[in-house]
């Protein structure tokens, strides 16, 4: 199935790391999370990509574009006849990858529309955004998705804490102490979605909105929108806090996305 990712957000949140580069281009370790991101869906079959570009898209493009350049050595012949040889092989020899312009400040559900063509006959395809890490069982989600015969399913994930959380004993000594823990209680919208291509007839072609305020309501209230539970880690990149626990995760080898 190819997997669409918005990559086109500005990223207000982290304009201090935003301000040059698009937030999916934010690096986790040495690689930008965009990769991290793609890297979970082919370590589960999936390796067919349309990246939905936007805000400082030419990163993103430069970036794939000179992908050899940044995971082989390389000799170049350097006089009149010119030539370069790039050395070793990488896992992401069979990623196929479109990068599709679609606005530098369009609105999510305008994004996807903008790619239907890139998706040629496929029933349904994967769809996730660019700022979010997580060890989702993607191929029990589309299973899910099949099953229930829904329009869209959605990974529901279970929202990280937004402040260190404490266990105190009855002499307010602090027990434990786990820094934006995963929240045990409620869910919310993890990305990581199913969709079939009926989701375009909820997608207005002529008017730039919304996909998490207009669709995703509407086949809500028309019993169409389904959800996978993903009980496992899942985190976003949204501030620089975030930023920085996902780096030092990474750092420290206990980086739970890492599924490859």
């Amino acid at each position: 199935m190819k997997v669409v990712i918005l990559c086109g957000g500005k990223g207000t949140r982290l304009r201090e790391e935003t301000e040059y580069r698009p937030k999916p281009m934010l690096p986790i370790g040495e690689r930008p999370i965009l990769w991290h991101i793609m890297k979970t869906y082919a370590a589960q079959g999936h390796k067919e990509f349309i990246l939905c570009l936007g805000y400082k898209g030419d990163v993103i493009r430069d970036y794939f574009r000179n992908y050899l350049w940044h995971v082989c050595d390389v000799t170049m012949q350097l006089g009149h006849n010119p030539s370069l040889t790039f050395h070793e092989h990488h896992e992401e020899e069979d990623w196929t990858v479109t990068l599709a312009e679609t606005g530098a400040d369009s609105l999510t559900a305008t994004r996807i529309s903008r790619v239907r063509k890139h998706l040629g006959s496929d029933k349904d395809f994967l769809l996730t955004y660019g700022d979010g890490v997580g060890n989702v069982d993607v191929n029990r989600a589309v299973a899910e998705h099949r099953r229930a015969g829904r329009v869209c399913t959605i990974t529901a994930v279970h929202p990280p804490g937004r402040f260190g959380e404490i266990d105190l004993n009855a002499e307010n000594r602090v027990l434990t102490f786990n820094e934006k823990p995963q929240v045990e209680v409620g869910f919310i919208n993890g990305g990581y979605m199913v969709c079939n291509r009926r989701i375009f007839d909820y997608l207005p072609v002529d008017e730039d909105v919304m996909l998490e305020t207009g669709a995703l309501r509407q086949l809500a209230a028309e019993g169409l929108l389904g959800s996978y539970k993903h009980e496992g880690f899942w985190q976003p990149m949204d501030t620089f806090h975030e930023f920085t626990i996902l780096n030092r995760m990474w750092a420290e080898g206990s980086a739970p996305w890492k599924v490859w």
